[in-house]
């Protein structure tokens, strides 16, 4: 059978920011009548190449062509007159307006002037029947979910004559059966010849409905493959890349640990993490290990308060603990440095030391500020403890880089003497030099007897620090397993791509 010519290919595109390289010649395809799947992981370039496809930003290198044609969009909304259209993970409609005026608002036919309401209706049900819906389109979107909400997304990018469909984690918030009812669309949709990019973080999903699939590694293409062709497993192993040299552990041999300091039982958030049941004891490092969007992060959230569970209980030392904000998780002695140190960890006009200080600070309520004294005394401690360079705490933090930024981060935290220290993704983005310290200093943590959470995209690195490992995957914890000789990268991505199932 003769493959289809493409209607849309991206060719060697490059695209740099200030010190950033987001894509080096990366190619992509699409073939009309086709689901193609996005895969990458976070910062592999997914999102940049998905805004210059649709005129956000413009390529520095390369060429795109649509049906044939070279074409260079000056923005999205040239992008969607020529027929690609994009819906994203978080609805962008007005929910207080009819699904009537979300469908066509900014293209309302109209009479005289004025806007044709009956035409505008019988338009978007006509929209809607194309997607097997049957809504009271006069009714306010409000009053639908969130999946019909998402399918009027839907209808809304048809109204161009789309070409070439995008959904960016469409399924995210979206149940299983209104993930069901979704692809049922996109199946109808394949069969009018709409070629279709599909981006989700879910690979049973991925399995289910894309024929195909492009993969990006920070920035580059890793390949294009029919995904019959490519098991779970392989699919994992080229998102994460075998990169980076295999390290020492600097941890033996799974230890027998006796004093539960944090026991999460049924613990869960409804949309962000299925219940979970996961004990970490005093010195014990746990690392967490699966992929972009596998609920990583939601446990470390929850076990700090920053989000409220939806059911489950915890326990700190053996009593009944309620961590549904982070002041009472700081009362319980829990840190929490974020993956994010720019945006939610570090302010960065202000100075190390007060950035250091923060912490402490609110521990004591604004209204008893820390003493000088005490604050140059602690300071000055963690700036050599850590090693923080340039050493000086009256310098800005947004002028040092990125390794002791989040030294930085860390002295915050390690001041308060914390019992369970969570760091997510605490080696991301820094150098070899950096990370090495901060690995060692978790190491030294756990020996004083301080339980750590470990988070992180590389798997060597939560091998080596890690006692035991907790793989996630589509938002549950589906496998515990003991650090040790028979613990592989192997064995970890077969975990994360099987679900844990054996």
């Amino acid at each position: 059978m003769a493959v289809p010519a493409p209607i849309l290919r991206m060719s060697g595109i490059g695209k740099q920011f200030p010190g950033v390289h987001a894509l080096d010649g990366v190619d992509l395809r699409l073939l009309p009548g086709e689901v193609h799947a996005l895969m990458g992981e976070n910062g592999a370039g997914k999102s940049t190449l998905i805004k210059v496809l649709t005129g956000v930003h413009q390529a520095d290198e390369g060429a795109i062509e649509l049906a044939g044609q070279a074409v260079a969009f000056g923005s999205p909304l040239e992008a969607r007159q020529a027929g690609i259209s994009t819906v994203y993970q978080e609805v962008n409609l007005c929910t207080n307006l009819s699904v009537a005026e979300n469908i066509l608002i900014g293209r309302e036919p109209r009479r005289w002037g004025r806007i044709d309401w009956k035409r505008m209706r019988a338009r978007a049900r006509e929209l809607l029947a194309r997607l097997e819906l049957d809504l009271d389109v006069s009714a306010p979107l409000s009053s639908y979910s969130l999946a019909i909400q998402q399918m009027v997304a839907i209808a809304r990018a048809l109204d161009v004559e789309a070409r070439v469909l995008i959904l960016d984690e469409p399924t995210s918030s979206l149940d299983a059966d209104e993930v069901g009812q979704l692809f049922r669309v996109m199946r109808r949709l394949k069969e009018e010849g709409i070629a279709i990019l599909f981006v989700s973080h879910f690979l049973d999903q991925i399995y289910e409905i894309s024929d195909r699939m492009t993969i990006l590694r920070n920035g580059r293409l890793v390949g294009e493959y029919p995904t019959r062709e490519l098991s779970q497993v392989d699919l994992v192993a080229k998102m994460i890349g075998q990169e980076l040299a295999a390290l020492d552990r600097l941890h033996g041999e799974a230890a027998a640990f006796d004093r539960p300091l944090v026991e999460a039982r049924e613990l869960g958030r409804p949309g962000a993490i299925e219940p979970f049941t996961l004990t970490i004891h005093e010195g014990e490092v746990v690392g967490l290990a699966g992929l972009l969007g596998s609920g990583r992060t939601e446990i470390a959230r929850l076990l700090f308060g920053a989000d409220h569970a939806g059911g489950g209980q915890v326990a700190i030392g053996g009593a009944p603990a309620s961590l549904r904000t982070p002041r009472a998780a700081m009362s319980h002695k829990i840190a929490f440095c974020s993956e994010n140190r720019k945006a939610d960890g570090l302010i960065p006009d202000l100075t190390v030391r007060e950035n250091i200080i923060l912490a402490l600070q609110a521990t004591r309520g604004w209204t008893r500020p820390v003493p000088r004294e005490q604050q140059d005394e602690l300071v000055g401690k963690y700036v050599k403890a850590l090693r923080i360079s340039p050493p000086n705490p009256e310098h800005l933090v947004r002028d040092l880089s990125g390794g002791n930024q989040q030294k930085v981060l860390l002295a915050r935290w390690l001041i308060l003497e914390p019992r369970l220290l969570i760091l997510d993704e605490p080696t991301r983005g820094i150098d070899v030099g950096a990370k090495t310290e901060i690995q060692r200093l978790v190491a030294e943590l756990s020996d004083g007897g301080v339980a750590v959470l470990f988070i992180s995209a590389e798997l060597e690195e939560v091998l080596r620090l890690s006692h035991k490992v907790g793989v996630l995957r589509d938002r549950r914890l589906v496998a515990e397993l003991p650090n040790g000789p028979e613990l592989t990268t192997d064995v970890l991505m077969e975990t994360i791509a099987s679900g844990g199932r054996a």
